[in-house]
Formats: C-alpha cells, sequence, structure tokens
C-alpha cells in the first residue's frame, strides 16, 4: 500500500505550483478538480487520499461510480433518478397524485422530502430557464409536466422554484404553457431568501414556505 509522504499531509499541501511526481496523478488530480467546489488543492489532496487507500477500497469507489453512471436513469413519470423504470415516490400508493410539486433538480427534492410533510409527487426539471447560460425551455422536461398535467387527474401544481430571477423567468413559463390545464397553480410563499436555492434552506422556513404557498399569480 502506498505510504503519504510527509509533504502531502493537509497541512503542508504546496504553496505553488508544483510538477507532480506521475502523469497519472495528475490526470487523477484534472478529473478530480472537474467536480464543483473543488479546486486543485482539494482534488489533490483527495487523490492522495484514495491512493493510500487499500487497493479492493479504490476499486470498490470506482466500480460504485461507474455502476451509478450507467444504472440510474430518469424516472419515465416525474424525472427523478431511479434504477427503475418509475421511481419509489411514482409508485407509492400511498402518495397524493393530484397534486405535483415541480423543483428544479433532484437535490432540490430531496430537501422538500427531508422535512416529512409533503405527501404529493414531484416533477424535476433538470434546471431553470437561463439565457445567459445558455439554458432554455428545450433543454428542460417542460413537455413532459405539460403532458402530465393534460392527461387530467391533477389537481395542483405547486411551483417550487428558486427564488431568483432565472426561477421567476421560469415559473412564468411554465404558467403559460400550463394555461389551458385545469390545475390550479401555487407557489411557495417567499419565507424562502431572495436568491437563494431550496436546498440551502433550514427545514422550519422550507416546511413555512410548503404549508403557506400562495396561488400562482404569474
Amino acid at each position: 500500500m502506498y505510504v503519504l509522504p510527509r509533504w502531502s499531509h493537509p497541512a503542508i499541501l504546496y504553496l505553488r505550483p508544483v510538477q507532480l511526481p506521475s502523469r497519472l496523478i495528475e490526470a487523477a488530480v484534472d478529473q478530480m478538480a472537474t467536480l464543483p467546489g473543488i479546486g486543485r488543492r482539494t482534488a489533490l489532496r483527495l487523490v492522495l487520499h484514495m491512493l493510500a487507500r487499500d487497493e479492493d477500497r479504490v476499486r470498490d469507489f470506482a466500480e460504485a461510480m461507474v455502476a451509478m453512471r450507467s444504472g440510474v436513469k430518469p424516472c419515465g413519470t416525474c424525472h427523478n433518478p431511479t434504477e427503475e423504470e418509475t421511481c419509489n415516490l411514482c409508485a407509492n400508493p400511498h402518495r397524493d397524485d393530484a397534486t405535483v410539486c415541480v423543483v428544479e433538480d433532484v437535490r432540490d427534492l430531496l430537501a422538500l422530502e427531508s422535512i416529512g410533510e409533503y405527501r404529493g409527487l414531484y416533477h424535476v426539471l433538470g434546471g431553470v430557464i437561463s439565457p445567459m447560460d445558455g439554458v432554455g425551455p428545450a433543454d428542460l422536461t417542460v413537455d413532459a409536466l405539460v403532458s402530465r398535467a393534460a392527461e387530467g387527474g391533477i389537481k395542483e401544481i405547486i411551483l417550487a422554484l428558486p427564488a431568483s430571477m432565472e426561477g421567476d423567468t421560469t415559473a412564468f413559463y411554465l404558467a403559460k404553457r400550463l394555461v389551458e390545464s385545469e390545475c390550479m397553480l401555487t407557489t411557495l410563499a417567499r419565507g424562502v431568501s431572495v436568491g437563494e436555492a431550496l436546498q440551502y434552506a433550514d427545514e422550519a422556513t422550507l416546511s413555512s414556505s410548503l404549508l403557506n404557498r400562495l396561488p400562482y399569480k404569474g
């Protein structure tokens, strides 16, 4: 097993760019640094930690990542990540299928589920409309949501989108697309701070925003 050299200790990581001792380490650092919020120093620290691990544990880690990427797919109904055609939420007969909560991504879904008070279903958009980032309605699961609403049975659609310009733009677009449906559109009460993503809101604030949701007025 590879033993970490003294210079690799987190407290004494290099303070200026240096040539790494192996092109394989360099390649691993390059890949690790592509993750959000991971700079090259943190990437190097993580890579050296993996290098110090038992080879079988590293192989298990790598195989788990590959298996996740190849085996997880969007739910055919709500686009929540799942291994099956239908996710466990949509397949749960005890959920209220007359209420659908629209979220930006799975992190917001998990944040709402963590408060344990919402019993309806979800629809994961896969992002929000952001022209600056090149994200338009065609890049999101908007058509699938409109189709769900048109099938009937849904009485309320909750627009649980970020309290930001992009979130408001997306909500406005969805309201226009859903105008012909008979669904009541509601939105979270603004206990969630403007510009704040749902997954960063505390549970009490998120719970209050959900329970005190308001009719969406566009």
